[in-house]
């Protein structure tokens, strides 16, 4: 381990600062074959406070560890203000966490954290890692199945439960959270007795309560994102952590999200004609990213062409993530989530993306997690957030 004496944190304040923050990752995972460097565009509207729409409401700062003229790790220490009035909280957060193996850089950064939150505020706790909300892909830090990423979901090098673990700064488990995989065409085969049993549900549920189903409209996108956000609000306001985002957040997500976007994937349910519940998968990108394999220096222009080539011209992806599933309170207990359930698969089993990541689940969510462990899904990777009383 370096001795504390021969390294120091320093705040980002410099372009040349922010350089080494935007690049420091590929440094971390040069050879990690499991990671997925994201587009450079991507990263850079993540980390820039005038693009990332969440820094209009988040305070803080990012920090870098240097051993000499080497950066060693980072950091950023934040607040969110718009978690703390929802859940009348006052905690503040940790996010952009990278760092070399090392315990005494990673108590280094971690303390600087703290210590930036104390100076901020009567804040109680400080959570994380987190980059930079709940609606980001960064959230959580991966302990359990260091295999490749799915779309939007963090990945982070084998050692860093540990250095969490033992930080000087006491961090706990507060939540976890976990994914699930399957592979639609078992229930085809060895799965066939429970998608037949809920399909007996679901149109027991659709006779009696008048359920219809649609998919979005991709001509209509814009709007089809639109009620998409209004069930989310809707049926999201009470889970663990959820802030919903703002307009301009939305856009943000649009602007990003809308190039694969496949309505194939996607369900909206209706009770007498009243919206129900929803669906939203999409297919994981992940597995054109990490051929393309973004890199500093690289135009963005030729990671693009390589894109396409794996994902228009010899396609590559045959994975997809369910990213959001979600039925309005008033119309639980209706089989809505059944009905949803079946038509999705019904859609996947005939799809390109046979194979299925469902996530995040909280671990506290068990009518999901029955759900699921009844269709013998698998749980195959944990995320856990952390905190540390200050």
């Amino acid at each position: 381990m370096l001795p504390p004496n021969t390294f120091t944190v320093r705040k980002v304040e410099t372009e040349a600062d922010f350089k080494v923050l935007f690049e420091f990752p590929w440094m971390i995972y040069k050879d990690d074959p499991n990671w997925v460097p994201p587009l450079l565009s991507i990263r850079r509207n993540l980390l820039d406070k005038h693009k990332n729409p969440a820094w209009e409401y988040l305070q803080g700062d990012y920090f870098i560890a240097w051993h000499g003229a080497q950066p060693v790790g980072t950091i950023a220490a934040f607040i969110n203000p718009r978690h703390n009035q929802t859940w009348e909280e006052q905690i503040g957060w940790f996010g952009c966490f990278e760092c070399i193996n090392d315990q005494n850089v990673a108590n280094a950064l971690l303390q600087t954290a703290a210590d930036w939150i104390r100076a901020a505020g009567s804040y109680t706790a400080m959570r994380g890692p987190a980059t930079f909300t709940c609606n980001d892909e960064q959230w959580g830090l991966l302990i359990e199945n260091f295999s490749r990423p799915v779309l939007l979901m963090p990945y982070n090098p084998t050692y860093y439960p540990t250095l969490l673990d033992n930080a000087t700064v006491k961090l706990s488990k507060v939540m976890d959270l976990e994914s699930y995989k399957s592979d639609a065409r078992e229930f085809l085969t060895v799965n066939r007795a429970p998608l037949d049993r809920y399909r007996r549900v679901a149109n027991r549920a659709i006779e009696r309560y008048e359920i219809t189903t649609r998919k979005p409209d991709p001509k209509r996108l814009r709007e089809e994102l639109a009620l998409l956000r209004m069930i989310y609000e809707k049926a999201w306001e009470k889970n663990w952590g959820n802030v919903p985002p703002t307009d301009h957040e939305m856009d943000h997500l649009f602007t990003d999200l809308k190039d694969y976007f496949d309505p194939e994937l996607a369900i909206f349910v209706y009770v007498k004609d009243q919206i129900a519940g929803f669906l939203f998968a999409l297919p994981d990108m992940n597995e054109v990213l990490w051929r393309a394999h973004a890199r500093p220096g690289e135009p963005e222009l030729l990671t693009l062409l390589k894109a396409l080539w794996h994902w228009k011209i010899r396609p590559k992806m045959t994975r997809q993530r369910t990213l959001l599933f979600g039925v309005i309170p008033e119309f639980r207990g209706k089989g809505v989530d059944v009905v949803c359930f079946v038509k999705y698969f019904d859609q996947t089993i005939t799809s390109a993306y046979p194979l299925l990541d469902a996530g995040w689940i909280l671990e506290t969510n068990q009518p999901m997690r029955s759900l699921l462990s009844q269709t013998n899904a698998q749980v195959y990777k944990k995320y856990r957030i952390y905190q540390a009383a200050l």
